[in-house]
């Protein structure tokens, strides 16, 4: 039997803990006839664990990364990794790339008589600015008291004129005030200026506030804004402004000019990049197709790289070279998808399958444990045929710069998706409507023995072998810190 937790509310207190073995569900074994809230399922949401496994079940493939690692190398590569982490953290993990600050925890004591803020504050580095909502709310004494402000990335000060007996420590980490008038004081708290002295891009700087026994933190943010990004979708706002459609070839033209044929039945105007890595290249002389040409064998992401690294509009299509575009295939509400929400893309359906799957991670205290399951979060609001999910099929529509951002590693040459979405986690918002949907082409043998030589070649390159997949597992063992990998 599977061990779950129950937790049991009482007068609306979560008073005990029970572990009863139930397979997937949990029942109250006493204080009356409670209902139980949580299943397994959901437990390592409620209290995630310092250690991580990929646990062996039924329909269920589990890697385990070291065993993709040869023996003699494990330790000096642990090692690498390790320090590669600890560089990773120094650029990251209290502050990211995308302004998502991660501070201390900040407790309030009960009963605080203190007033301060506990966010919202922020700085430019470099910059000056008066910290709001500082006071002290008790009376103070007829002897002086003492006020101390501390700061750590930055200096303090304050905009009152008094006296250095009443202010000390100006333009320094540490400011001192003394005095016993409570008017006095809380006029100089509320004029204190915070001044970033260091140049970060994202900092939080924990600044304390201490008046007799009490001690409060300020968070202070200290964040560099980025310029946007914007496209212009010019004053028609036609979806040939707004979209370009890319793809990646490999040998098989007579697939891609089924597929360009498709595209502009229902999209005459609209832009196709396609990148190349065929050995003979052939030419695709067509209105509005860029082709791209790259060494034989470049690989599938390393093409996707080179297709986005072109697209001038605010959205990009991407497509396989064998789909086919039908009455269905309405770029239109998927773009109306991504301008009325906040996501960074969405996918649509295949033939009916959206093939859409959520992406969890465990953290581990020396590396994590990623689990692919098939299906959605929940339903996107305002949009019914819609769902919130972790990654989507080969039929999506991305913001262009957030995908640049990401990235898709060149490393990776055959056979190569959700591992986008891997390196998207926690950077991509992704969604997937089943309203919209794309053909795929045939695969009934043909006539022609031209066009069935070029299919038996292709299908020599289109799985990964064993080594490939070897090297895949070990890269994400290297690269994304994993200790293993199971799907479902």
């Amino acid at each position: 039997m599977m061990e779950c937790v129950c937790v049991v509310f009482d007068l609306a207190r979560i008073t005990h803990l029970y572990y009863i073995g139930l397979g997937d569900s949990c029942c109250v074994l006493a204080q009356a006839d409670l209902p139980c809230f949580f299943t397994f399922s959901s437990l390592f949401r409620l209290a995630p664990k310092n250690q991580c496994e990929c646990a062996i079940a039924r329909n269920l493939k589990v890697y385990q990364m070291e065993d993709y690692i040869d023996k003699k190398d494990l330790a000096s590569i642990k090692q690498r990794r390790k320090k590669e982490f600890e560089h990773y953290q120094k650029r990251y993990i209290g502050s990211s790339s995308e302004g998502v600050f991660i501070p201390d925890i900040i407790i309030a004591k009960p009963n605080l008589p203190l007033s301060y803020p506990i966010q919202g504050v922020e700085v430019m580095p470099l910059h000056t600015i008066v910290i709001p909502g500082i006071l002290v709310l008790f009376p103070v004494p007829r002897h002086q008291m003492q006020v101390i402000l501390r700061a750590t990335l930055g200096t303090l000060n304050t905009l009152a004129d008094v006296s250095e007996d009443v202010v000390s420590g100006r333009g320094e980490k540490n400011l001192i005030i003394l005095t016993s008038n409570v008017e006095l004081l809380n006029f100089i708290l509320q004029h204190v200026t915070y001044t970033s002295v260091v140049y970060q891009l994202s900092a939080v700087d924990m600044v304390s506030f201490e008046s007799r026994h009490h001690v409060a933190q300020i968070p202070v943010i200290i964040r560099q804004p980025s310029l946007p990004k914007l496209f212009d979708p010019g004053a028609d706002r036609k979806i040939s402004s707004l979209v370009t459609i890319t793809t990646k070839t490999f040998l098989r033209y007579h697939k891609l000019r089924i597929f360009i044929k498709s595209v502009r039945q229902y999209y005459p105007d609209i832009k196709i990049i396609v990148a190349d890595d065929s050995n003979i290249p052939q030419k695709i002389e067509e209105d509005n197709v860029e082709h791209y040409i790259m060494p034989f064998g470049k690989g599938w992401f390393a093409g996707r790289n080179l297709a986005i690294s072109q697209v001038t509009t605010k959205y990009y299509l991407w497509v396989d070279d064998d789909f086919l575009f039908t009455e269905n295939t309405k770029i239109e509400k998927l773009v109306d998808v991504l301008e009325g929400t906040n996501l960074d893309m969405v996918g649509g359906s295949v033939t009916g399958n959206t093939y859409s799957f959520q992406l969890l991670y465990e953290q581990d205290d020396d590396s994590g444990c990623l689990h692919l399951r098939y299906g959605s979060f929940h339903k996107l609001e305002e949009f019914p045929n819609c769902v919130v999910t972790s990654g989507v099929v080969n039929f999506f529509l991305g913001h262009t710069d957030k995908s640049r951002h990401v990235g898709y590693d060149p490393k990776l040459q055959r056979v190569a998706h959700s591992e986008f979405f891997m390196d998207g986690l926690g950077v991509l918002l992704v969604g997937s409507c089943s309203d919209v949907s794309i053909a795929h082409q045939g695969h009934d043998p043909s006539s022609d023995p031209t066009i069935t030589k070029v299919e038996k070649e292709y299908q020599k390159y289109r799985a990964n072998t064993q080594a490939q997949v070897h090297f895949k597992l070990a890269l994400h063992y290297f690269k994304n810190r994993l200790k293993c990998y199971s799907q479902k």
